[in-house]
């Protein structure tokens, strides 16, 4: 069951992902990635993980240390958990990226390898993104 949810976690963030990388322009995408209610099933899953390694999960954010997060990690749930808030929190990103790359009017064509690269290594993203949006002012919206 554990390798199942693992694998569910991104599976629910997948049509998200291609929405904003493949249809940037949809109304449907533009829509759908202004929610935060997009990760509600992906943190569905990460209560299903975290529940039964919660004692280990709280003793490692608790009281952090190296050899308390490897124990947490060498658990399946502990570590399937990890997975799964990793992919929703870079879901949100990806979503927030994503709204400030079209209200600066980034380019879909060089958003979407940045979007990939968020899905792969988010804060090598993040870094990149904000050197980008940096180089644009937002557009002021129509009155």
């Amino acid at each position: 069951m554990t390798g199942f949810l693992f694998e569910l976690s991104f599976y629910l963030a997948a049509p998200v992902w291609l929405l904003m990388i493949l249809a940037p322009t949809w109304r449907g995408t533009e829509r759908l990635a202004a929610s935060p209610l997009t990760v509600v099933p992906i943190l569905a899953v990460y209560v299903a993980l975290a529940l039964p390694a919660f004692p280990e999960l709280w003793t490692a954010v608790s009281s952090p240390d190296l050899d308390t997060f490897r124990d947490l990690t060498a658990d399946a749930n502990g570590a399937a958990a990890i997975w799964a808030q990793v992919i929703a929190w870079d879901l949100l990103l990806g979503q927030w990226m994503y709204r400030e790359s079209r209200k600066r009017a980034l380019s879909p064509w060089l958003m979407a390898p940045v979007l990939i690269l968020t899905i792969l290594l988010s804060p090598f993203a993040l870094l990149l993104f904000l050197l980008l949006r940096a180089t644009r002012k937002p557009i002021p919206a129509p009155a």
